[in-house]
């Protein structure tokens, strides 16, 4: 019988780091179709709840215990400098027995133990950055790695340009799969197909500020369009309960949706039925990218995770395809004034939409997929 052959992924921390990993094992499932050798696909990481959605693309889950690495002093690095040694003792024991052929890290907290362990094991590593501007986990995993995929061209300036290959971030497959219609995703979501529709994103956990912000401003903002608001899975309650009172006016009726979490089949719905987005700037605006929606990005704010999400968003803005609104200016004067514009400037928004589609690498997943299976060569 042909020896099978292993695919370890690190990363973890959020859905940023966790879905790009899907779609890159999808793309690697799908070029294996053929070949006479087994694969076995494992996730090696923190346990942050994806677990159901790695089992459902065949990626076995095997958890490590993770601390978060920061560039800032802060008192919770004493209790995760010693959770990164705990994970690294796991990662040296789970890939002792996985022995993988290779290892693919999107970053993130638990991903760089398991790349250490995989170079100590000498396990050839690819790793991934999404952002503009590297993360510290990348940073540090680059100097064990033999490819490091980047989706920026303006990240390659971090690494060793031997090493580098510019691939795009990878994107689900279910999202990209049997275009629909903008009428038909606002229909199938319960909205009105022949009003401009509004969707809010925080990242997959939400965003307490734009919540905040949203909840507070929503009546003046259902005045202009309709809302479908992903609010994270722990602000779900607090976001319908504060919904209410604006909700009593019956001229507001069905204009407004909130939604905890979103899954592939409704983010795909959401992503073709939106006329703008509302977004933090993580790796999810490759996403935004691929359907080319005009963005109005908020960055988390400076000090976090080394500033890349400043980064990502003014790389964007720079070719066209979002607006920028810094947290600290995110005031009803400046929101109502963009929001407003791209609302009733249809050029605008054409133009917007054709530099988002512009930014997103077609078959990014594929390009990752090849590079990982050349390193096992």
């Amino acid at each position: 019988m042909a020896k099978t052959f292993r695919v370890v992924f690190a990363g973890g921390g959020s859905g940023g780091h966790v879905y790009p990993l899907i779609a890159v094992a999808e793309a690697i499932q799908k070029m294996w179709q053929g070949v006479d050798s087994p694969l076995e696909m494992y996730y090696v990481g923190p346990s942050d709840g994806y677990e159901q959605v790695f089992g459902e693309h065949n990626v076995a889950v095997r958890p490590i215990l993770a601390g978060k690495l920061r560039r800032y002093f802060s008192l919770a690095n004493l209790f995760d400098v010693p959770k990164f040694f705990i994970g690294f003792f796991q990662a040296m024991w789970r890939l002792y027995w996985l022995m993988p052929d290779v290892i693919f890290s999107k970053g993130g907290a638990g991903a760089f133990p398991v790349v250490v362990a995989g170079w100590w094991y000498r396990i050839p590593v690819a790793i991934h950055e999404s952002d503009a501007k590297p993360g510290l986990n990348n940073v540090f995993s680059a100097r064990f790695a033999k490819k490091i995929c980047v989706s920026f061209e303006e990240a390659a300036a971090y690494f060793d340009a031997r090493k580098v290959v510019v691939t795009g971030t990878p994107v689900r497959e279910e999202l990209l799969r049997n275009p629909i219609a903008p009428e038909a995703a606002k229909d199938a979501l319960g909205f009105s197909s022949s009003h401009p529709l509004f969707l809010v994103l925080g990242g997959s956990q939400g965003s307490v500020r734009i919540n905040t912000f949203v909840l507070e401003n929503l009546k003046p903002i259902m005045e202009l369009a309709q809302v479908f608001h992903q609010t994270g899975p722990a602000n779900f309650t607090e976001a319908q309960k504060i919904s209410q009172a604006a909700l009593i006016d019956a001229s507001y009726e069905n204009r407004y949706v909130p939604m905890g979490y979103l899954d592939d089949a409704t983010m795909r719905l959401a992503l073709s039925a939106a006329d703008v987005v509302l977004s933090r700037s993580g790796s999810s605006i490759s996403e935004l990218a691929a359907f080319g929606k005009p963005m109005i990005l908020v960055p988390h704010p400076a000090g976090s995770s080394n500033d890349h999400q400043r980064a990502n968003a003014y790389a964007f803005a720079e070719t066209g395809a979002a607006l920028v609104i810094e947290e600290n200016n995110l005031f009803p004067g400046i929101f109502f004034a963009e929001l407003k514009k791209l609302l009733t400037d249809n050029e605008l928004r054409a133009k917007m939409s054709a530099a988002a589609r512009n930014r997103f690498v077609v078959n990014a997943a594929d390009a990752i997929a090849t590079e990982i299976l050349k390193l096992a060569e």
